[in-house]
């Protein structure tokens, strides 16, 4: 892969950053809408740089021999392109998430007190090859009054420089300065490295990517992380599953996006379900192309299954791929589950309500459906306009993160003299 490195200086950039946010935290709602539908124009109206810089990257790819799932998220279109200008401006509807006052008292010595939502100040964002994270995250930083500095994967490099160009020429017609948002214009691992550790001026590292990137950053940095996970989500039909309803939803949280960390990755299916739809189960993984991974027994029913290893039960295939492993109960699912999920998103398919509870009850997961589809994990579907990420954390934000997850809260007393 033949990529420049231009010489950067992290700290430099996220000192810009912090000066830039204290000038975004005084903007008014307004303000900071209008420039997010700027932003979305600018992106439409200059689309085909953008597409031109994107086909360097999908050509260093295919020398590469990058998996099909990766090149799926590396690529840009038109109508890509044109879909994230749109979440510009379904952020810009959203409600502010800075400025309101979750609860107020007055203590007995007359001293008020107000607990009130701010920006968090400075996003370090670090993500791979998805050119989209680009547009979102700098959206919901900038309607939620923070600056945001982006470490994109070297495989995006040109189409990243490319989108942050065209942002930087709309924001120099905004109220935002151009300095809210850095781009750390370097392939060099050391960048990345040298943003884990500007506690001083970043105040919140988001990674979004593959497992290995994840561990890398919450095991290095010392800036607090909000830890976004891999996606090894299961979809379990239970014994009163209804057949064509079970089925709609394994195919589509299989076969829509197979490359996104929403998609399934394991069926779970009851024994009694199973041997009474084998042959339409069978057909439905075979009409959409999905290669089975099974255990013994549906390896012994299904022809042209594979034996599934203990690595394909924690597997995030991110392909047409399915492991399939056969229970005799809820409970026993629910422990599969507990054993190899990654606290994403699990569902469960049943028209029995006490077994959905218990599942919806004991299943530990960011997001867990009830006869729905896995793919609905994700802030554009769930109307939070865009999303940042999805934390399988329990601190602070858990799901997909939208503009709430990018503030915190502050504690101002006023008072008429009090002293303690």
């Amino acid at each position: 892969m033949t990529t420049i490195k231009p010489t950067v200086n992290v700290e430099a950039q996220a000192i810009e950053a912090k000066k830039a946010a204290k000038k975004i935290a005084m903007l008014t709602t307004e303000e900071k809408n209008q420039t997010l539908n700027l932003l979305a124009d600018k992106l439409e109206a200059e689309y085909e740089a953008i597409l031109e810089a994107n086909e360097k990257d999908l050509e260093n790819g295919r020398e590469q021999g990058f998996e099909d799932a990766f090149m799926d998220r590396l690529a840009l279109s038109k109508e890509r392109i044109y879909d994230f200008a749109n979440g510009l401006r379904e952020v810009a509807e959203l409600e502010d998430p800075t400025g309101h006052v979750l609860s107020d008292w007055t203590l007995e010595n007359g001293l008020g007190v107000e607990k009130v939502t701010v920006p968090l100040g400075v996003i370090g964002m670090i993500y791979e090859a998805r050119p989209n994270v680009t547009v979102d995250s700098t959206g919901l930083a900038l309607k939620s009054g923070n600056a945001i500095v982006l470490k994109g994967g070297s495989s995006a490099i040109n189409s990243n420089r490319a989108i942050v160009e065209v942002l930087h020429r709309g924001l120099e017609e905004t109220k935002v300065p151009k300095e809210a948002v850095q781009f750390i214009d370097s392939t060099a691992r050391e960048a990345t490295q040298q943003l884990f550790t500007m506690k001083e001026h970043v105040d919140v590292l988001i990674p979004r990517g593959g497992g290995s990137l994840i561990s890398a950053v919450v095991n290095n940095a010392t800036v607090p992380v909000l830890e976004t996970g891999v996606g090894n989500c299961h979809v379990y039909i239970d014994k009163d599953a209804e057949v064509e309803k079970a089925l709609n939803i394994l195919v589509n949280a299989k076969t829509d996006r197979p490359a996104v960390c929403n998609a399934a990755e394991t069926l779970i299916v009851h024994k009694d379900w199973l041997n009474e739809n084998l042959d339409a189960l069978t057909k439905a993984l075979k009409d959409n192309d999905i290669n089975v991974h099974g255990d013994e027994e549906i390896v012994n029913v299904m022809p042209d299954a594979v034996e599934a290893g203990e690595s394909d039960w924690a597997n995030e295939y991110l392909s047409k791929d399915i492991a399939i492993k056969t229970v005799n109960d809820a409970a026993e699912a629910i422990n599969h589950i507990e054993t190899y999920g990654t606290k994403h998103s699990e569902a469960i398919v049943t028209e029995n309500a006490e077994t959905a509870n218990m599942f919806k009850s004991l299943v530990d997961a960011a997001a867990i459906y009830h006869n729905a589809s896995t793919r609905f994990t994700d802030g554009g579907a769930l109307g939070f306009g865009a999303e940042i990420g999805i934390s399988t954390q329990k601190l602070h934000a858990r799901g997909p993160m939208g503009l709430p997850a990018l503030t915190t809260v502050k504690y101002i007393m006023s008072g008429n003299g009090q002293v303690r």
